[in-house]
């Protein structure tokens, strides 16, 4: 499912205009986003914690040449789905 397939659907559960829900959906995922930029974490309950990982630097190996390589260390999101989420997932 994509962003306008979500937004379409809510459209259809909420009768909210489309153009409110896609200004909406973007207003979501912005904060969030904003959010995980400055290191923290967002948690919507009965659904997940969006959160920010560290990666430590290190070195690997490009596979087409062995050569070795430094990775600098970086930051990854990462995503825990609530109970909620893991039952209904699950058909609990």
């Amino acid at each position: 499912m994509n962003k306008v397939e979500i937004i379409n659907e809510i459209v259809k559960k909420t009768d909210l205009k489309k153009k409110d829900t896609e200004a909406t959906v973007k207003a979501l995922v912005e904060v969030i986003s904003e959010a995980m930029a400055k290191g923290e974490s967002v948690q919507l309950v009965g659904f997940g914690t969006f959160d920010v990982g560290t990666r430590s630097a290190r070195t690997g190996r490009n596979p087409k040449t062995g050569e070795t390589i430094n990775i600098p260390a970086s930051k990854s999101p990462k995503f825990k789905a609530g109970k909620a989420l893991k039952d209904k997932v699950n058909g609990k």
